[in-house]
């Protein structure tokens, strides 16, 4: 498909006071648009070592793939009684981390097959889970509602555990303060040292580095300015890249080592964002799904992910 060129640049760059890039012309071969099933509604998505996307739907919680070569998709898992919301591919088992919304609960899905392996839930009423990561020894998720993270810890090789016991709740402290009747804990991934967890807050448009021991959240200094709206995060080394749904780019930050510094490089936008909320990559590319959060929900509103150049 032919790369197109985004026009919207010179607005962004006086409101914002930092360098924004417009998308360019990427390698020619993988398509720049992916087409999800109409009515899919998604939010998350997953890239693994494989040129595969995951998507979740917030509908009906499916799973759906797509080829990112050819932008063929298919069914992976079906509908799920719940939503889905944050993904996570964890390559090494071949399996996918999902977050479940407002069913307060995690799947774990075979990335071959779509079965689900495991469920666990959350011992918190009223829990939103929204995004997860995965580090050395476990898989954490945020809540949106409460003032908490949720882990999953992984055997030595990487086992799941008794699906009977509930996730474990981790209450987030110091400098984190839930905003009442907002969505808080959002985007989470860990630190470039693999110490902690940086954790956005879409209310406040702030970042904590929260230790994973204590819940101990500390502000992350980006000098003046704020991620507005941020959603999905995904760190490359020390590159921390946001979306900002509020603002409709993706923003580059990059990162001390233990993230508790952050400078903001630049914000990227591009015209086919459409409430863009979370992003992943493979090869240089950055894919971003479009929720449309402002159009109707309906059984054939379209919906699609577009990749962008990585910056």
């Amino acid at each position: 498909m032919t790369r197109r060129i985004a026009l919207f640049v010179s607005v962004v760059l006086a409101l914002f006071a930092v360098p924004v890039v417009a998308t360019a012309a990427q390698a020619p071969g993988f398509p720049d648009e992916l087409r999800l099933p109409d009515g899919f509604r998604p939010e998350g998505i997953a890239i693994g070592r494989w040129p595969v996307a995951y998507f979740g739907s917030l509908a009906d919680g499916r799973i759906h793939q797509i080829d990112l070569r050819t932008g063929t998709g298919r069914q992976l898992s079906p509908p799920a009684g719940g939503p889905s919301v944050g993904l996570k591919v964890d390559t090494d088992h071949n399996r996918l981390f999902v977050a479940g919304g407002t069913g307060g609960e995690v799947r774990v899905i075979d990335t071959h097959d779509g079965k689900v392996l495991a469920r666990y839930k959350v011992p918190t009423t009223g829990a939103f889970l929204n995004d997860v990561t995965i580090a050395r020894d476990a898989v954490w998720f945020t809540d949106s509602n409460n003032a908490s993270l949720y882990e999953l810890p992984l055997g030595p090789k990487g086992e799941l555990p008794d699906a009977s016991k509930p996730l474990t709740t981790l209450p987030l402290t110091g400098d984190w303060q839930n905003v009442p009747n907002s969505f808080n804990g959002n985007g989470i991934v860990t630190t470039p040292d693999g110490k902690a967890l940086i954790v956005g807050q879409t209310a406040t448009g702030k970042l904590f580095r929260v230790d994973p021991a204590t819940g101990a959240a500390k502000t992350v200094d980006i000098g003046t300015q704020t991620v507005t709206g941020n959603d999905g995060q995904l760190r490359l080394g020390r590159d921390l890249y946001v979306m900002e749904n509020g603002r409709g780019t993706i923003a580059k930050i990059a990162l001390s080592p233990d993230g508790t510094t952050g400078t903001l490089q630049r914000r990227l936008s591009d015209y086919r964002f459409d409430t863009a909320t979370t992003i992943a990559n493979y090869g240089e590319s950055l894919y971003a799904v479009n929720a449309r959060f402002s159009t109707p929900p309906t059984p054939t509103t379209t919906y699609t992910a577009v990749s962008v150049p990585r910056f």
